[in-house]
């Protein structure tokens, strides 16, 4: 039997991020100005052909799912990674820290700015329509962050964690980390997060913190066959 999380792109699209969502019931993605995330309900060939839909112009896709990712018939892949989905195993408690503060919208162009030099992963900016983010900042400069991304029943992903370069190796990932698995953990539902296999120092750190490797994730960024 599937888990929700094997497919955390539909698991999110077709419930508590519907109001992001463009497409249908059998393929979804996010609206283009806040994630290239798309997804299949499953593969048969009906939802595979609604998913190649989704694609206008020479516009790519992002997709991640626990099983072997499948294409419709037009779309190619352009790149792979092989992730890690991480699972928080323990209840963390809200945790208080008077260098964290909550960003906001007047954030936004200095948090894509920070993810655009860090690579924690895809960001846009309007990141901030997936939930929360929470920040460090030194001089009025934001340092650090991380924050909340897909939602599904029960689950909340913990992601966009990164640290300036000037920054590293003052605990700062591991802080925003614990304090935001805290923050999902007060709202009811479990962290989860998502980490590049060969980022083993990510993984140890999280690790530290009580998420354990649920599943793999097969991700492939896909575009329209020339």
């Amino acid at each position: 039997m599937s888990h929700i999380l094997d497919r955390p792109i539909w698991s999110a699209l077709a419930t508590r991020h519907a109001a992001l969502a463009e497409g249908s019931s059998l393929a979804r993605r996010y609206q283009p100005s806040v994630s290239a995330f798309a997804a299949a309900r499953d593969d048969r060939q009906e939802s595979l052909e609604a998913l190649g839909r989704l694609v206008a112009g020479d516009e790519m896709l992002l997709l991640a799912e626990a099983n072997e990712i499948v294409l419709p018939r037009g779309l190619q892949i352009l790149s792979t990674a092989d992730l890690v989905q991480m699972t928080a195993q323990q209840h963390l408690p809200l945790l208080s820290d008077p260098r964290i503060e909550q960003l906001g919208e007047a954030d936004a162009a200095e948090m894509l700015a920070l993810a655009t030099l860090t690579k924690p992963g895809p960001f846009s900016i309007r990141a901030q329509a997936f939930g929360n983010f929470w920040g460090v900042k030194i001089d009025g400069r934001l340092v650090a962050m991380a924050g909340e991304r897909m939602k599904q029943p029960g689950y909340t992903e913990l992601s966009g964690v990164c640290t300036h370069p000037d920054v590293r190796g003052k605990g700062l990932a591991r802080l925003l980390s614990r304090f935001v698995a805290g923050q999902i953990f007060a709202k009811g539902d479990q962290p989860y997060l998502h980490a590049y296999v060969t980022n083993t120092a990510a993984i140890a750190l999280y690790q530290t913190i009580g998420f354990k490797i649920r599943s793999p994730i097969n991700v492939a960024v896909v575009a329209p066959a020339a």
